[in-house]
């Protein structure tokens, strides 16, 4: 009997042991969420809130101290204490820098205990943890922060996107305001395509009349610049800072030999007669004295127009007809990487020497190159000749807007769950490959005039650049299900202070769980200037208007990106403007009448409404840029916007007629608007 008693008390004891161990378990925080994942967690027991008090713990630290302080007012509408001495008390900050080989460049340690002890080796690797330590503060608005210890280092050094801005002109503030969502996401390599042009078969196959740009200023070559949408040098400079600030390096591009017309329209005898207009006459000497002359122009002197370490020729898609283009097309690369190397810069090259097979010889050693698909570049032999990678496979990586072609959205759920750098096409490599830096993805906008806005370019790179983040840093080991980190992605902000999907639930600081987001105005008045920038995909905005006489062109409101007129300025109707296409409905005011208007809009299209009903819905429509004989229609406003709608031609491209609602400031209108009511889903 006291035997069975012991053992009942033993089991007992045990059983009340393990239910204090499961108990001990079940109070360590989790992993938190943070984009890109962290690569380690472990979880300790309860929380700790932020002081707001900054330690210090060497000078090199200040740079990244004075970003976070700025930072965090912006994110949170909060002072902090700031820096103080002395020794850290229960929830100060402190930053260190410290050498350390296994966290490398980029690598971070985030402790949070009675305080928070934030470690890097590099400036750099401090920052990243300052984003880390953003994004759980955003997620925890009283400052309790989880308390644990991560050591998170990125598996690779190269995580980056490419932006065609040669064939569609992105403006400069966007391209400011991308290289601090990439810093967000810790993405630290921003490639900027700044020249290219449209295909021929859409212009009546007339290399004259197809569109092409060089969007820098230059000096050398006056006229060279686009004509509706440029960068001067030092809006150029300066971006370049505002990325280097956000400790994103800038990869400038200059694509050549082919992608060339810009520069054939602005000097026709340096173009190919045989291959086409958009590819250089490699066999002319004046080719290179031009292409001398711009790189100078651009690297040249102590302070030079592209600052960082890389720059980018350009080198695919040239034509392989016959042996001696080849070589002349070989020699041609060979050129310009040791000519953007005699500035001091490494030269970056798109991945064509497989498809321009011969023998004269290309430097390899300390050049990088964009592996994109591999009949022009087979991967593993250019590996063998000595080329480090950048595995940006067109397959899987590449978005060309509203084309029809490649994606118009990225997978982003088969790259999170099935794809690394690692894999370039067909090919794979071992994880941890030197050969392989890491990862890219791409947007290019091949078609000119089609109507795709920034906005609309935005909206199909955010969701791509948060998924590629977690993929670029983590590589496989990634372990949040791909629906949960859908899901939670949605929780976070793009970036301090940076709203470019006008995201109604973050500009009105209300919880993006919220279901119900609105914003109400009982009237509004001429000239006033809103609480509001803008309202993205997925709006509702509806107002009452009594209207009366308006002049052609007024605004009902404005934004830096679009215009809403209540009369448009050519025909007097309701419409819109942005990136410089008009796009009216076939609606006019009538004078006297008092009507409720709704302007409806997501990413395919916006809808009118007239007192609750669809009057009117601006979807994409074919466009045509064929012969003058099959148009039926066309409008010209400015050097390249038009809305052309033809007959029955054999090649098409889609016309997009999406807005995000402007709603920064008021027109100066006749018309009395009142109840005001903006919402999104």
């Amino acid at each position: 009997m006291k035997k069975a008693t012991f053992r009942f008390k033993a089991l007992a004891l045990a059983a009340s042991c393990l239910l204090s161990i499961g108990t001990a378990w079940a109070d360590v925080n989790p992993k938190p969420f943070v984009v890109p994942e962290l690569t380690q967690w472990t979880g300790a027991e309860g929380t700790t809130t932020l002081s707001g008090r900054i330690i210090l713990k060497n000078k090199k630290t200040q740079g990244v101290a004075a970003a976070w302080i700025k930072d965090y007012s912006t994110m949170m509408g909060k002072q902090l204490a700031g820096v103080v001495t002395g020794a850290p008390k229960e929830g100060d900050l402190v930053f260190n820098i410290k050498a350390d080989k296994k966290l490398g460049a980029e690598g971070y340690t985030l402790s949070i205990g009675r305080h928070i002890e934030l470690t890097a080796a590099t400036e750099q690797g401090l920052f990243w943890g300052t984003r880390t330590l953003l994004q759980l503060l955003e997620q925890h608005t009283d400052g309790a922060l989880p308390k644990g210890t991560t050591t998170d280092i990125p598996q690779f050094k190269v995580r980056g996107f490419m932006i065609d801005c040669g064939r569609k002109y992105i403006p400069i503030s966007y391209l400011n305001n991308l290289a601090k969502i990439m810093a967000y996401y810790k993405m630290n390599t921003l490639q900027v395509h700044l020249n290219d042009n449209g295909f021929r078969q859409f212009f009546g196959n007339d290399w004259a009349k197809t569109p092409a740009a060089f969007r820098l200023e230059s000096d050398y070559f006056p006229g060279l610049t686009a004509k509706d949408g440029s960068y001067t040098k030092q809006e150029f400079i300066d971006f370049q800072k505002v990325a280097e600030q956000n400790h994103v390096e800038v990869i400038p591009e200059i694509d050549a030999p082919a992608h060339v017309l810009a520069f054939t329209h602005y000097r026709p005898q340096l173009g190919s007669q045989k291959y086409g207009m958009d590819h250089f006459d490699l066999f002319n000497p004046e080719v290179y004295t031009f292409m001398d002359s711009l790189y100078n122009e651009y690297l040249k002197g102590p302070n030079p127009v592209f600052r960082g370490k890389r720059v980018h020729i350009g080198t695919d898609e040239y034509s392989n007809a016959d042996k001696d283009v080849v070589e002349k097309f070989r020699s041609f690369t060979d050129h310009y990487i040791r000519e953007v190397e005699k500035y001091g810069k490494q030269a970056m090259v798109w991945g064509a020497l497989t498809h321009a097979n011969g023998t004269t010889p290309v430097k390899s050693k300390n050049v990088i190159m964009n592996c994109w698909y591999n009949g022009y570049a087979d991967p593993v032999e250019m590996k063998k000749q000595g080329y480090q990678l950048i595995s940006v496979p067109d397959g899987l990586t590449y978005i060309v807007p509203a084309a029809g072609y490649y994606y118009d959205y990225l997978n982003t759920n088969y790259l999170y769950d099935s794809w690394t750098p690692n894999q370039i096409g067909n090919a794979h490599f071992e994880e941890n490959d030197p050969a392989v830096l890491g990862g890219m993805f791409a947007v290019w906008n091949d078609h000119f005039g089609n109507g795709i806005s920034t906005k609309d370019v935005h909206d199909r790179t955010y969701p791509a650049l948060q998924t590629l983040a977690v993929k670029f840093w983590t590589g496989s080991k990634k372990q949040l299900p791909f629906a949960e980190f859908d899901k939670q992605r949605l929780q976070l902000s793009e970036a301090p202070g940076v709203n470019e999907s006008g995201n109604l639930r973050r500009a009105l600081h209300m919880s993006q769980t919220s279901e119900t987001v609105a914003f109400n105005m009982d009237k509004v008045t001429p000239g006033a200037a809103l609480d509001l920038t803008e309202v993205g995909y997925g709006y509702s905005v509806s107002f009452n208007i009594k209207a009366a006489a308006e002049q052609k062109g007024t605004e009902l409101f404005r934004s830096p990106n679009a215009v809403f007129y209540l009369s448009d300025p050519k025909e007097g109707k309701l419409g819109f403007e942005r990136d410089g296409y008009l796009n009216t409905f076939n609606y006019r005011l009538e004078q006297g009448k008092d009507v409720r208007l709704t302007i409806e809009g997501d990413n395919r299209s916006t809808r009118l409404l007239v007192n609750g009903e669809v009057r009117e819905e601006l979807n994409a429509i074919p466009l045509y840029v064929m012969r003058d004989q099959d148009r039926a229609h066309f409008q010209v406003a400015g050097a390249s916007p038009y809305e052309p709608i033809v007959y029955r031609p054999t090649e098409k491209i889609n016309y997009q007629r999406t807005l995000v609602f402007p709603l920064h400031k008021a027109g100066q209108f006749n018309s009395q608007v009142t109840n005001l009511k903006v919402t999104q889903k």
